[in-house]
């Protein structure tokens, strides 16, 4: 079975890489502050939860958003935004997905594959596009973008590191 490379539950963010065997690299899941709906702010958000982080693996989701301006406008951003987003995610992903075509961006694929190394040489990890839910009930309560924590990115590279030998003469 495929390893689920991104997660989240509303407690913890977590990454594996193909690298590290079966290790998860953790911290704790961010608060998402974005549009809510009216009556409710940031008090009521509980922290990052959802299936969306899986997604953007293959290329979906905030990899996406500029072939997405009805969404961008959900979360307060704007088609420009959408696109300068989707670009960036370029600098972390290792190609494209040819399955999911770009067409604001001439047809090219969304990026897909992310780089753990890359996250971390750049600080940028990647995009999401979660619904914010009640910390207290369940439900949506709104919506926003929202980076995974550079934190798992950071620990994944260094596990990584210790494990390449050292040819120092």
């Amino acid at each position: 079975m495929p390893k689920q490379p991104l997660a989240r539950n509303g407690v913890e963010f977590g990454i594996q890489t193909s690298t590290t065997g079966d290790r998860w690299f953790t911290t704790p899941a961010p608060i998402v502050d974005g549009l809510y709906f009216p009556g409710y702010s940031i008090a009521d958000a509980a922290p990052d939860l959802g299936d969306s982080a899986i997604t953007e693996t293959a290329g979906l989701g905030g990899f996406a958003m500029a072939a997405a301006p009805a969404i961008v406008k959900f979360v307060g951003g704007t088609p420009d935004q959408a696109m300068a987003n989707t670009a960036a995610m370029g600098h972390i992903t290792i190609g494209r997905n040819g399955g999911f075509a770009l067409p604001p961006m001439s047809f090219a694929g969304t990026p897909a594959g992310i780089d753990a190394r890359k996250v971390v040489d750049t600080g940028f990890s990647r995009l999401s596009i979660p619904g914010l839910r009640i910390a207290t009930q369940a439900g949506q309560i709104g919506a926003g973008i929202t980076r995974a924590p550079l934190d798992c990115f950071t620990k994944a590279v260094t596990a990584l590191a210790s494990t390449v030998p050292d040819e120092t003469p």
